[in-house]
């Protein structure tokens, strides 16, 4: 799947994202080793801190469905629709894909005008891994 294509899915994602609080929409497509893709957008909370991000919303997913091997991700965002710039994953978000991916999973910040592309290593360096953890 080409990243111009997984970028067109994110953008789908975000139409259905609930949020009432900040009215910024999010989406994301994350693609699997075997060539599915789940999609995934920003559900809000009044209390904040159970609002989950798209790409969270996209592994969860796919986690479910048993997938744990993946190739990339594209991600946008902005208010009313329309994207508003290129913008990382979250912390958290980082390190949730950094639980199921290697430093070579591939992350597209989808712009007006197109998309920037970037490894997991390159927006998460020195991270936690599951080797690291269990001491591998």
């Amino acid at each position: 799947m080409t990243p111009e294509k997984l970028a067109e899915l994110a953008k789908e994602a975000m139409t259905h994202a609930y949020v009432p609080y900040s009215g910024y929409q999010v989406g994301a497509a994350l693609l699997c080793a075997d060539g599915t893709v789940y999609q995934g957008c920003n559900i809000e909370n009044a209390a904040y801190g159970p609002t989950n991000c798209a790409e969270r919303t996209a592994f969860f997913k796919a986690v479910y469905d048993g997938h744990r091997d993946f190739v990339s991700i594209a991600v946008c965002g902005g208010k009313g629709g329309h994207i508003t710039g290129a913008f990382p994953p979250c912390g958290v978000c980082r390190q949730v894909m950094r639980e199921f991916c290697g430093d070579d999973f591939l992350i597209y910040m989808i712009d007006e005008k197109g998309y920037e592309t970037y490894t997991l290593a390159q927006i998460l360096p020195y991270s936690f891994s599951p080797q690291k953890h269990m001491g591998m």
